[in-house]
């Protein structure tokens, strides 16, 4: 059965952050998400997580820059040193929360430096925290432009460079449709390198039951593949979150 998370940084937004780990496991996550949980003790996230019984899946690194600055760098040339600095705050953060996947953002980039600081910045954390397991993710350009990972060949020459066993690769299906208009062909492309799923509808990044991919199909394929990981729910309700939850029930029935 296919496990399902929760992005509370999407979902359950009327509510404050604390409170979204009972509403998830009400409406029946078994895992969350927290894309920047830098601004809460991480005691007060523990201690919710914990009475809700759900685990937090994954987190982003490095902390944002909430002066409108970058949020991510791992591929900036120049940055290296904060690069490293403010993965020690995620990890100290990840450590805190038992958090299982830390997401690396490559930031704003172009050209070899921006390949060679990557791969650099990638391995220096792979090796800092053997323990750990890393991702990093695609993400399309016309959402965010001038970022440096927009291409799952590329990405898969990265983790390659690297070769840390505990790196590997973060599939969205919202920008593996922007990206490359066929999910499914690109999942089967990567899978091995697969570590985390996350879904959302395209266009318009909602509820994960609209557009051109079937998602019980894919879901069904992931499981057909041997894909034991999470599947994270980081989409933008149309409405409120509890009224567009119907896919959730319906993935579960088509899956159980």
């Amino acid at each position: 059965m296919p496990r399902f998370a929760a992005n509370l940084t999407t979902l359950f937004t009327e509510l404050p952050m604390t409170d979204r780990f009972a509403a998830a496991a009400d409406a029946g996550f078994e895992g969350v998400e927290i894309l920047f949980p830098y601004d809460i003790a991480a005691q007060e996230l523990r201690r919710a997580s914990l009475a809700s019984g759900l685990e937090i899946v994954l987190i982003n690194a490095p902390p944002p820059n909430w002066a409108g600055g970058p949020r991510g760098f791992a591929a900036v040339p120049g940055l290296e040193e904060r690069f490293r600095r403010d993965f020690e705050r995620a990890l100290r953060v990840a450590q805190a929360l038992r958090v299982r996947h830390i997401h690396v953002m490559a930031g704003r980039a172009e050209g070899e430096r921006a390949r060679e600081t990557f791969v650099a910045n990638l391995a220096w954390a792979a090796h800092r925290a053997p323990h750990a397991s890393l991702t990093i993710e695609p993400v399309n350009r016309t959402d965010m432009p001038g970022c440096f990972l927009s291409d799952y060949d590329l990405a898969a020459d990265m983790i390659e460079r690297v070769g840390a066993p505990n790196l590997g690769l973060q599939l969205d299906t919202y920008h593996a449709q922007q990206i490359t208009g066929d999910v499914p062909g690109c999942w089967r492309k990567v899978a091995p390198l697969v570590r985390h799923v996350q879904i959302g509808g395209h266009p318009g990044r909602h509820e994960p039951d609209s557009g051109p991919l079937d998602f019980a199909a894919f879901v069904a394929e992931l499981e057909a593949w041997g894909y034991r990981g999470w599947i994270g729910a980081e989409y933008a309700p149309a409405r409120t979150t509890h009224l567009g939850l119907g896919w959730l029930k319906r993935l579960h029935a088509a899956c159980g």
